[in-house]
């Protein structure tokens, strides 16, 4: 449909009225009227000979053609945005954005996400899900995923971002009922909060090459349980320093073991934009590699038992 090509500010508008939920509040966000965006939406249903919206004073809904015809046109336009958007060099941030990330990083990244990032690029709207679980980035409509550990095969864009320590920590209270381990066989005997990846309980492989396979009641399968119930007395966590780092400055935690050295973690994001990255993902990542490189600066000073 040729004509259809010359409907490009008709598309936007559709598309715009769609996520913005009315014509009104599609046209405050366009700068324009909403005698405008009505208009521009009808000369797109004269071109298609179809009905798009079901129009009440109420409420606006989609016709199934209209429908169908977002779900086709919307992701095109986006796609657009972001091949522009990936060609610009400067300039801040703006757009969608839809992110995934361990949920104890998100916990620490949090405020500094709203009144850093959020403040210097107020034209983002961002959707942040804070999982330890794996996601897919294109099926569940991802822009870019943080990822913490070694990386399987995938033919997504990654960037290594930083390498975080790890620590084994436990409360004072359990630990002056159980002992403070000075050997590997010591902490075996230990009971642990045991992390899980898809119902298997991982094992704790230290820089040496020794391993061991942690045990305990209570298994969880994100960094926030481990460290809630680490601090409930349940047992030994295995954790990301930096996480636990402000319970080990007050006390809260204490560090055992650190002359059984652990390997450092791995902290990746992924997209699937190739080598046309839009601004907003580079930025973002950038964004979240300083914060990384500050949360390991901060976790220097700690509370200790060797």
């Amino acid at each position: 449909m040729p004509s259809l090509l010359n409907q490009s500010a008709s598309l936007i508008a559709f598309v715009r009225a769609v996520e913005a939920g009315s014509f009104s509040a599609a046209a405050r966000n366009a700068g324009t009227t909403p005698s405008a965006i009505s208009k521009s939406i009808a000369r797109l249903e004269s071109e298609l000979n179809a009905k798009l919206f079901r129009r009440s004073t109420r409420m606006l809904s989609l016709t199934p053609e209209g429908q169908a015809f977002f779900e086709r046109v919307a992701p095109l336009l986006q796609a657009i945005d972001d091949c522009a958007d990936a060609l610009r060099h400067t300039g801040g941030a703006r757009g969608h954005l839809r992110v995934s990330m361990p949920s104890d990083l998100g916990r620490l990244l949090m405020p500094r996400i709203s009144s850093v990032f959020l403040a210097e690029h107020p034209e983002v709207e961002l959707d942040l899900t804070l999982l330890d679980h794996h996601v897919d980035v294109i099926r569940e409509g991802y822009d870019v995923i943080f990822r913490a550990g070694n990386l399987s095969d995938s033919d997504l864009k990654s960037r290594t971002l930083a390498q975080l320590d790890m620590a084994l920590v436990a409360s004072p209270k359990f630990l002056d009922e159980w002992g403070t381990p000075h050997t590997l066989e010591e902490l075996r005997a230990l009971p642990f909060v045991r992390y899980q990846l898809n119902g298997r309980t991982l094992p704790i492989i230290f820089e040496n090459g020794e391993t061991l396979v942690p045990r305990g009641r209570i298994g969880l399968d994100s960094g926030f349980g481990l460290r809630a119930a680490a601090l409930g007395n349940l047992g030994v966590a295995y954790l990301m320093k930096c996480t636990v780092q402000q319970e080990l400055d007050r006390g809260e935690l204490m560090q055992i073991m650190p002359g059984h050295r652990l390997p450092s973690l791995a902290i990746h994001s992924l997209h699937a934009f190739g080598v046309l990255t839009p601004i907003r993902i580079k930025l973002f990542a950038d964004f979240v590699q300083q914060e990384l490189y500050r949360l390991e600066g901060q976790s220097i000073s700690s509370h200790t038992i060797s």
